[in-house]
């Protein structure tokens, strides 16, 4: 494995495990368990975006420049979506 597949593989796994987390967090029925899921929860989340981060800049995740019309396009999308929402998506 070489550098690149490493972190990848990693990165894979806190992915993995900060959906576990937030399952977790959901379920916890004593608030000390909460408070320490939460915790690890954050330094997992952190751990991931710093994985994110290295990747990002060795060029090893890369995105293509969404073009402004896309951008538009998918903003009146859910836009529509939200209007379907009771109260119009605004929380009250």
């Amino acid at each position: 494995m070489n550098d690149r597949d490493f972190i990848n593989d990693i990165l894979t796994t806190e992915k993995h495990m900060t959906d576990a987390y937030s399952t977790a967090l959901n379920e916890a029925s004593h608030q000390d368990l909460y408070q320490d899921l939460s915790a690890i929860a954050k330094e997992t989340q952190d751990c991931q975006r710093d994985l994110f981060n290295v990747m990002f800049q060795k060029g090893w995740y890369s995105f293509d420049q969404a073009q402004p019309q896309a951008l538009q396009q998918a903003y009146q999308k859910f836009s529509g979506y939200k209007q379907q929402l009771p109260n119009g998506g605004n929380v009250q």
